[in-house]
């Protein structure tokens, strides 16, 4: 189970002597699935859970993962409070940005979808919330040299339909034909927000533009070979893919 793997690594930090604190990165899984998802106009912070009983009565793609998500995130929180482990969680959004892998991690097979046609991934994108991997990174540090910060927080920077960002990406990069129209998703269909006010509060900036992070993941794939280069036309599949 991934929380015995968690509470593992938990342990270990609590026999630390000279640990300072824990950053523990969890997802959205363990966020948007509440007892409210889906309500028009909800708005996903620090104080949103995911009902796990909910997902496994529903059974929705990827319910395991949020199931796991979340009981791992809430067995390293009960664990530290009882042992006195100073822990910070950090539940960032679909990360984009350049990459030293040379497989797409996961989070650009999504990302990326509408570059490679890979429909499975729409409905993913189609209220999607993004956070580029430079931010997320200066974020986690930001949060841990700051003696101050406790519990959770959601790193985030943009929330935007696939009609939105099918609308950036095509005039970003017009050689790769990237579909605009989306047979359940148009210009009314609205975005899903999820809240940085708690970490935004604390000082933190997002700098990277949808634009600097696309550019920065599309650029390493060109580079590795995962996409054809700019140009060329447009792309019937992607490389070495991880699914």
């Amino acid at each position: 189970m991934l929380e015995q793997h968690h509470l593992s690594t938990m342990r270990s930090c609590a026999k630390a002597k000279s640990l300072r604190r824990v950053v523990f990165i969890s997802c959205t899984g363990a966020v948007n699935f509440t007892d409210d998802f889906g309500t028009p106009g909800k708005i996903y912070d620090e104080t949103c859970w995911t009902n796990v009983e909910l997902c496994r009565s529903l059974k929705m793609p990827g319910w395991m993962n949020f199931v796991s998500k979340t009981l791992a995130e809430r067995a390293a929180c009960e664990f530290a409070e009882k042992n006195n482990v100073d822990l910070i969680t950090v539940v960032p959004t679909l990360v984009v940005g350049s990459f030293l892998t040379q497989t797409m991690p996961p989070s650009l097979v999504t990302a990326l979808a509408l570059l490679t046609r890979n429909e499975a991934h729409y409905k993913i994108l189609r209220q999607v919330q993004l956070v580029p991997l430079y931010d997320l990174g200066v974020s986690l540090i930001f949060l841990y040299e700051r003696p101050w910060t406790k519990g959770r927080y959601i790193s985030s920077s943009h929330d935007v339909t696939i009609v939105q960002l099918a609308k950036i990406l095509a005039q970003k990069y017009p050689e790769y034909n990237i579909p605009t129209e989306f047979k359940d998703a148009d210009e009314s269909l609205p975005v899903v927000p999820y809240s940085s006010k708690k970490l935004v509060d604390m000082g933190f900036q997002f700098k990277s533009t949808i634009d600097d992070m696309f550019d920065g993941a599309i650029q390493s794939c060109v580079e590795k070979g995962l996409l054809p280069k700019i140009g060329i036309g447009a792309p019937s599949g992607i490389v070495n893919n991880t699914e």
